[in-house]
Protein backbone atom coordinates (compact mmCIF):
# COMPACT_ATOMS: atom_id res chain seq x y z
CA UNK A 1 0.00 0.00 0.00
CA UNK A 2 1.06 3.76 -0.91
CA UNK A 3 2.13 6.12 1.78
CA UNK A 4 2.30 3.61 4.78
CA UNK A 5 3.26 0.54 6.05
CA UNK A 6 0.72 -2.29 6.99
CA UNK A 7 1.33 -5.10 9.23
CA UNK A 8 -1.19 -7.33 9.77
CA UNK A 9 -1.75 -9.27 13.44
CA UNK A 10 -3.80 -11.36 15.01
CA UNK A 11 -6.46 -8.96 17.16
CA UNK A 12 -4.77 -10.43 20.17
CA UNK A 13 -1.09 -9.78 19.09
CA UNK A 14 -1.81 -6.21 19.67
CA UNK A 15 0.70 -4.06 22.33
CA UNK A 16 -1.09 -1.46 24.56
CA UNK A 17 0.74 0.87 22.53
CA UNK A 18 -1.88 0.03 19.54
CA UNK A 19 -4.91 -0.55 21.09
CA UNK A 20 -4.47 2.37 23.33
CA UNK A 21 -4.23 4.78 20.07
CA UNK A 22 -7.24 2.88 18.63
CA UNK A 23 -9.25 4.13 21.50
CA UNK A 24 -7.77 7.64 20.72
CA UNK A 25 -8.79 7.66 16.95
CA UNK A 26 -12.26 6.52 18.12
CA UNK A 27 -12.57 8.98 21.30
CA UNK A 28 -11.78 11.66 18.20
CA UNK A 29 -14.37 10.58 15.62
CA UNK A 30 -17.66 11.94 15.17
CA UNK A 31 -19.35 8.96 15.12
CA UNK A 32 -21.09 7.55 18.00
CA UNK A 33 -18.67 5.59 19.53
CA UNK A 34 -20.05 2.13 19.10
CA UNK A 35 -18.67 -0.70 21.71
CA UNK A 36 -18.08 -3.06 18.46
CA UNK A 37 -15.58 -0.99 16.90
CA UNK A 38 -13.48 -1.06 19.87
CA UNK A 39 -10.18 -3.10 20.23
CA UNK A 40 -11.77 -5.46 22.96
CA UNK A 41 -14.61 -6.82 20.81
CA UNK A 42 -11.87 -7.63 18.24
CA UNK A 43 -9.78 -9.26 20.42
CA UNK A 44 -12.85 -11.21 21.73
CA UNK A 45 -13.98 -12.38 18.10
CA UNK A 46 -10.42 -13.36 17.30
CA UNK A 47 -10.22 -15.49 20.58
CA UNK A 48 -13.42 -17.64 18.99
CA UNK A 49 -12.38 -17.34 14.65
CA UNK A 50 -9.36 -17.99 14.07
CA UNK A 51 -9.27 -16.29 10.63
CA UNK A 52 -9.65 -12.63 12.49
CA UNK A 53 -6.89 -10.45 11.92
CA UNK A 54 -6.30 -6.70 11.96
CA UNK A 55 -4.38 -4.60 9.42
CA UNK A 56 -2.03 -1.84 11.41
CA UNK A 57 -1.09 0.97 9.09
CA UNK A 58 1.52 3.23 10.39
CA UNK A 59 2.83 6.59 9.26
CA UNK A 60 6.60 6.41 10.28
CA UNK A 61 6.77 4.60 13.72
CA UNK A 62 3.49 5.82 14.78
CA UNK A 63 -0.18 3.63 14.00
CA UNK A 64 -2.78 5.58 12.35
CA UNK A 65 -5.65 3.51 11.94
CA UNK A 66 -6.69 -0.01 11.92
CA UNK A 67 -8.83 -2.49 9.72
CA UNK A 68 -10.27 -5.58 11.76
CA UNK A 69 -11.29 -8.20 9.44
CA UNK A 70 -11.94 -12.01 9.18
CA UNK A 71 -9.61 -13.86 5.81
CA UNK A 72 -11.50 -16.90 4.26
CA UNK A 73 -9.85 -20.04 2.87
CA UNK A 74 -9.84 -18.57 -0.91
CA UNK A 75 -8.61 -15.04 0.50
CA UNK A 76 -12.40 -13.25 0.54
CA UNK A 77 -12.25 -10.91 3.54
CA UNK A 78 -15.34 -9.57 5.71
CA UNK A 79 -15.44 -7.90 8.68
CA UNK A 80 -14.71 -8.97 11.98
CA UNK A 81 -17.45 -10.79 13.58
CA UNK A 82 -19.63 -10.09 10.10
CA UNK A 83 -23.31 -11.70 10.95
CA UNK A 84 -23.48 -10.30 14.46
CA UNK A 85 -21.10 -7.06 15.02
CA UNK A 86 -23.75 -4.47 14.35
CA UNK A 87 -21.49 -1.73 13.61
CA UNK A 88 -18.19 -2.42 10.91
CA UNK A 89 -15.46 -0.49 9.20
CA UNK A 90 -12.11 0.66 9.74
CA UNK A 91 -10.85 3.21 12.35
CA UNK A 92 -8.44 5.81 10.64
CA UNK A 93 -6.59 8.93 11.70
CA UNK A 94 -7.45 12.43 10.10
CA UNK A 95 -6.18 12.61 7.09
CA UNK A 96 -5.02 8.65 6.59
CA UNK A 97 -6.95 7.56 3.38
CA UNK A 98 -5.16 4.66 2.17
CA UNK A 99 -6.35 3.45 -1.25
CA UNK A 100 -8.82 0.14 -1.48
CA UNK A 101 -6.81 -2.06 -3.55
CA UNK A 102 -3.58 -1.64 -2.10
CA UNK A 103 -4.64 -2.41 1.51
CA UNK A 104 -6.75 -5.19 0.66
CA UNK A 105 -3.44 -6.62 -0.82
CA UNK A 106 -1.69 -5.44 2.11
CA UNK A 107 -4.43 -8.04 4.35
CA UNK A 108 -3.86 -10.97 0.91
CA UNK A 109 -7.69 -10.78 0.41
CA UNK A 110 -9.70 -10.11 -2.76
CA UNK A 111 -12.34 -8.60 -1.44
CA UNK A 112 -13.83 -6.64 2.30
CA UNK A 113 -17.36 -7.55 3.10
CA UNK A 114 -19.87 -5.45 5.14
CA UNK A 115 -23.31 -5.59 6.23
CA UNK A 116 -23.46 -3.01 8.73
CA UNK A 117 -20.92 -0.68 7.66
CA UNK A 118 -21.04 2.73 9.85
CA UNK A 119 -21.91 5.94 7.80
CA UNK A 120 -18.94 8.31 7.35
CA UNK A 121 -16.46 5.73 6.52
CA UNK A 122 -15.43 7.12 3.35
CA UNK A 123 -13.00 4.60 2.63
CA UNK A 124 -16.14 1.64 2.30
CA UNK A 125 -19.20 3.55 1.56
CA UNK A 126 -18.68 4.38 -2.34
CA UNK A 127 -18.76 0.79 -2.58
CA UNK A 128 -21.92 -0.13 -0.82
CA UNK A 129 -24.89 -1.57 -2.54
CA UNK A 130 -27.61 -1.17 -0.06
CA UNK A 131 -28.39 1.86 2.40
CA UNK A 132 -30.09 0.20 5.95
CA UNK A 133 -31.53 2.20 8.39
CA UNK A 134 -30.63 1.16 12.13
CA UNK A 135 -32.84 2.14 15.04
CA UNK A 136 -32.17 4.24 17.98
CA UNK A 137 -33.41 5.74 20.93
CA UNK A 138 -31.99 8.56 22.24
CA UNK A 139 -31.82 9.59 25.95
CA UNK A 140 -28.79 12.60 25.66
CA UNK A 141 -31.47 14.71 27.94
CA UNK A 142 -32.27 11.95 30.79
CA UNK A 143 -35.29 9.24 30.59
CA UNK A 144 -38.08 11.66 31.37
CA UNK A 145 -37.06 13.58 28.15
CA UNK A 146 -37.26 10.20 26.04
CA UNK A 147 -40.74 9.23 27.83
CA UNK A 148 -42.18 12.56 26.99
CA UNK A 149 -41.88 11.89 23.70
CA UNK A 150 -42.73 8.56 23.56
CA UNK A 151 -45.97 10.25 24.92
CA UNK A 152 -46.33 12.80 21.71
CA UNK A 153 -45.38 9.95 19.19
CA UNK A 154 -46.59 6.77 20.40
CA UNK A 155 -49.22 7.79 23.15
CA UNK A 156 -50.90 4.40 22.91
CA UNK A 157 -47.83 1.93 23.02
CA UNK A 158 -46.20 3.60 26.50
CA UNK A 159 -49.78 3.75 28.02
CA UNK A 160 -50.67 0.06 27.15
CA UNK A 161 -47.05 -1.37 28.07
CA UNK A 162 -46.93 0.76 31.80
CA UNK A 163 -50.34 -0.59 32.24
CA UNK A 164 -49.06 -4.35 31.79
CA UNK A 165 -45.62 -3.47 33.60
CA UNK A 166 -48.49 -2.77 36.62
CA UNK A 167 -50.34 -6.00 35.81
CA UNK A 168 -47.27 -8.27 35.65
CA UNK A 169 -46.31 -6.90 38.93
CA UNK A 170 -49.47 -7.53 40.51
CA UNK A 171 -49.93 -11.18 38.94
CA UNK A 172 -46.17 -12.49 39.23
CA UNK A 173 -45.19 -11.21 42.08
CA UNK A 174 -42.91 -7.78 42.36
CA UNK A 175 -41.32 -6.60 39.25
CA UNK A 176 -37.33 -5.85 39.29
CA UNK A 177 -35.36 -4.79 37.01
CA UNK A 178 -30.92 -5.30 36.66
CA UNK A 179 -29.10 -3.24 34.39
CA UNK A 180 -25.98 -4.96 34.60
CA UNK A 181 -26.72 -8.42 36.08
CA UNK A 182 -23.99 -10.74 36.55
CA UNK A 183 -25.63 -14.36 37.10
CA UNK A 184 -24.41 -16.54 34.68
CA UNK A 185 -28.03 -18.97 35.23
CA UNK A 186 -29.98 -15.71 33.80
CA UNK A 187 -27.22 -15.50 30.66
CA UNK A 188 -28.29 -19.30 30.37
CA UNK A 189 -32.23 -18.49 30.75
CA UNK A 190 -31.26 -16.28 27.75
CA UNK A 191 -30.10 -18.09 25.25
CA UNK A 192 -32.14 -20.64 25.56
CA UNK A 193 -35.25 -18.23 24.78
CA UNK A 194 -33.30 -16.65 22.29
CA UNK A 195 -32.57 -20.62 20.53
CA UNK A 196 -36.27 -21.10 21.15
CA UNK A 197 -37.36 -17.64 19.32
CA UNK A 198 -35.53 -18.62 16.38
CA UNK A 199 -36.97 -21.87 16.02
CA UNK A 200 -40.14 -20.65 16.29
CA UNK A 201 -40.18 -18.29 13.35
CA UNK A 202 -38.05 -20.58 10.97
CA UNK A 203 -34.71 -18.44 11.31
CA UNK A 204 -31.13 -19.75 12.04
CA UNK A 205 -30.06 -20.61 16.09
CA UNK A 206 -27.49 -18.11 16.12
CA UNK A 207 -26.61 -19.77 19.11
CA UNK A 208 -26.45 -22.98 17.81
CA UNK A 209 -22.95 -21.65 16.25
CA UNK A 210 -20.19 -22.45 18.49
CA UNK A 211 -17.95 -19.40 17.89
CA UNK A 212 -21.36 -17.31 18.92
CA UNK A 213 -22.36 -18.58 22.04
CA UNK A 214 -18.64 -18.55 22.89
CA UNK A 215 -18.35 -14.99 21.75
CA UNK A 216 -21.12 -13.67 23.80
CA UNK A 217 -19.90 -15.85 27.04
CA UNK A 218 -16.40 -14.01 26.54
CA UNK A 219 -17.79 -10.58 25.70
CA UNK A 220 -20.30 -11.22 29.37
CA UNK A 221 -16.80 -10.99 30.87
CA UNK A 222 -15.44 -8.20 29.30
CA UNK A 223 -15.32 -4.72 31.45
CA UNK A 224 -13.01 -2.63 29.30
CA UNK A 225 -14.52 1.24 30.08
CA UNK A 226 -15.54 1.36 26.15
CA UNK A 227 -16.92 -1.87 25.94
CA UNK A 228 -18.11 -3.74 28.64
CA UNK A 229 -20.71 -6.80 28.49
CA UNK A 230 -24.24 -5.70 29.48
CA UNK A 231 -27.25 -8.60 30.52
CA UNK A 232 -29.97 -6.71 31.72
CA UNK A 233 -32.85 -8.82 33.35
CA UNK A 234 -36.32 -7.72 34.35
CA UNK A 235 -37.58 -10.21 37.19
CA UNK A 236 -41.25 -10.77 38.39
CA UNK A 237 -41.27 -12.49 41.62
CA UNK A 238 -37.95 -13.20 41.71
CA UNK A 239 -38.29 -15.36 38.31
CA UNK A 240 -36.72 -13.67 34.88
CA UNK A 241 -39.40 -12.97 32.25
CA UNK A 242 -37.31 -11.19 30.35
CA UNK A 243 -33.52 -10.16 29.57
CA UNK A 244 -31.02 -8.85 27.13
CA UNK A 245 -27.43 -9.00 26.27
CA UNK A 246 -25.61 -6.08 24.65
CA UNK A 247 -22.23 -4.02 24.72
CA UNK A 248 -22.01 -0.82 26.15
CA UNK A 249 -19.13 2.22 25.68
CA UNK A 250 -19.43 5.38 27.77
CA UNK A 251 -22.09 6.32 25.64
CA UNK A 252 -23.92 4.00 23.40
CA UNK A 253 -25.76 0.74 24.38
CA UNK A 254 -25.79 -1.28 21.56
CA UNK A 255 -28.81 -3.75 21.99
CA UNK A 256 -28.05 -7.45 20.77
CA UNK A 257 -29.43 -10.77 22.13
CA UNK A 258 -33.17 -9.48 23.60
CA UNK A 259 -35.87 -12.15 24.48
CA UNK A 260 -38.44 -13.34 26.89
CA UNK A 261 -40.72 -16.02 28.66
CA UNK A 262 -43.22 -16.83 26.38
CA UNK A 263 -44.99 -17.84 29.27
CA UNK A 264 -45.05 -14.06 30.56
CA UNK A 265 -46.44 -12.93 26.63
CA UNK A 266 -49.68 -11.27 27.71
CA UNK A 267 -47.57 -8.52 29.79
CA UNK A 268 -44.96 -7.64 26.78
CA UNK A 269 -41.94 -8.30 28.94
CA UNK A 270 -39.59 -7.71 26.50
CA UNK A 271 -40.99 -4.35 25.45
CA UNK A 272 -41.35 -3.39 29.39
CA UNK A 273 -37.27 -4.33 29.91
CA UNK A 274 -37.01 -1.69 26.91
CA UNK A 275 -38.07 0.86 28.32
CA UNK A 276 -36.17 -0.13 32.42
CA UNK A 277 -33.32 -0.62 30.00
CA UNK A 278 -33.54 3.29 28.51
CA UNK A 279 -34.61 4.77 32.06
CA UNK A 280 -30.95 2.81 33.61
CA UNK A 281 -28.69 3.81 30.24
CA UNK A 282 -29.65 7.69 31.44
CA UNK A 283 -28.94 7.43 34.66
CA UNK A 284 -25.69 5.81 34.15
CA UNK A 285 -24.64 8.82 31.16
CA UNK A 286 -25.39 6.65 27.95
CA UNK A 287 -27.17 8.66 25.44
CA UNK A 288 -27.81 6.53 22.93
CA UNK A 289 -29.61 3.18 22.55
CA UNK A 290 -28.61 0.89 19.56
CA UNK A 291 -31.54 -0.89 18.43
CA UNK A 292 -29.83 -2.57 15.67
CA UNK A 293 -30.83 -2.67 12.01
CA UNK A 294 -34.18 -4.60 10.43
CA UNK A 295 -37.67 -3.64 10.70
CA UNK A 296 -39.71 -4.37 13.72
CA UNK A 297 -42.66 -3.35 15.18
CA UNK A 298 -41.29 -2.76 19.07
CA UNK A 299 -38.39 -0.85 17.39
CA UNK A 300 -41.19 1.44 15.24
CA UNK A 301 -42.60 2.25 18.96
CA UNK A 302 -39.35 3.02 21.12
CA UNK A 303 -37.51 4.60 18.54
CA UNK A 304 -36.36 8.64 18.12
CA UNK A 305 -34.63 8.38 15.23
CA UNK A 306 -32.73 6.15 12.45
CA UNK A 307 -29.27 6.18 11.37
CA UNK A 308 -27.54 4.79 8.08
CA UNK A 309 -25.76 1.91 8.11
CA UNK A 310 -24.60 -0.15 4.60
CA UNK A 311 -24.29 -3.21 3.01
CA UNK A 312 -22.00 -4.21 0.40
CA UNK A 313 -18.21 -4.91 -0.59
CA UNK A 314 -14.83 -3.72 -1.91
CA UNK A 315 -13.12 -6.31 -4.30
CA UNK A 316 -9.94 -5.84 -6.28
CA UNK A 317 -9.94 -7.49 -9.65
CA UNK A 318 -9.11 -11.33 -10.06
CA UNK A 319 -10.71 -14.77 -9.18
CA UNK A 320 -11.26 -13.86 -5.89
CA UNK A 321 -13.87 -10.37 -6.87
CA UNK A 322 -15.55 -13.29 -8.98
CA UNK A 323 -15.98 -15.89 -5.89
CA UNK A 324 -17.15 -12.99 -3.89
CA UNK A 325 -19.83 -12.24 -6.04
CA UNK A 326 -21.28 -15.35 -6.96
CA UNK A 327 -21.14 -16.67 -3.02
CA UNK A 328 -23.20 -13.45 -2.14
CA UNK A 329 -24.80 -10.97 -4.08
CA UNK A 330 -27.24 -13.45 -5.26
CA UNK A 331 -28.70 -13.86 -1.96
CA UNK A 332 -27.80 -10.32 -1.02
CA UNK A 333 -30.47 -9.36 -4.12
CA UNK A 334 -32.95 -11.78 -3.63
CA UNK A 335 -33.00 -10.56 0.34
CA UNK A 336 -33.15 -7.19 -1.37
CA UNK A 337 -36.05 -7.98 -3.48
CA UNK A 338 -38.38 -9.49 -0.59
CA UNK A 339 -37.52 -6.79 1.72
CA UNK A 340 -38.50 -3.77 -0.79
CA UNK A 341 -42.32 -5.52 -1.04
CA UNK A 342 -44.36 -5.97 2.33
CA UNK A 343 -46.36 -8.11 0.77
CA UNK A 344 -43.96 -10.71 -0.29
CA UNK A 345 -41.56 -10.07 3.26
CA UNK A 346 -44.80 -11.12 5.19
CA UNK A 347 -45.60 -13.95 2.98
CA UNK A 348 -41.86 -15.04 3.48
CA UNK A 349 -42.17 -14.50 6.98
CA UNK A 350 -45.00 -16.64 7.54
CA UNK A 351 -43.47 -19.60 5.10
CA UNK A 352 -40.99 -19.04 7.83
CA UNK A 353 -42.68 -19.81 10.42
CA UNK A 354 -45.14 -22.26 9.29
CA UNK A 355 -42.20 -24.52 7.76
CA UNK A 356 -40.72 -24.21 11.54
CA UNK A 357 -43.91 -26.05 13.18
CA UNK A 358 -43.60 -28.40 10.98
CA UNK A 359 -39.99 -29.32 11.94
CA UNK A 360 -41.27 -29.17 15.48
CA UNK A 361 -41.27 -32.79 16.80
Amino acid sequence: MSGGRVRVLRPEELGERERERWRELRAAADAPRSPFMEPEFAVAVGRVRPPARVAVLYEGAEPAGFLPYERGPLGQGRAIGLGVSDCQGAVLGPGTAPETGGLLRACSVSSFAFDNLEAGQDLFVPHAAEEHATYVIDVEKGYETYESVLRTQSPKFLKTTLAKERRLDRRAGPVRFVFDERDPAALRALMEWKSAQYRRTGRQDRFAREWIARLVGRLAETRAPQCTGTLSVLYAGGRPVAAHFGLRSASVLACWFPAYDPEFAKYSPGLVLHLRMAEAAAAEGIGLLDLGRGPAEYKDALKTGELAVYEGAVTRPGVGAALHWLSREPVRRAHGFVRARPRLASLASRTLKGAARLRRP
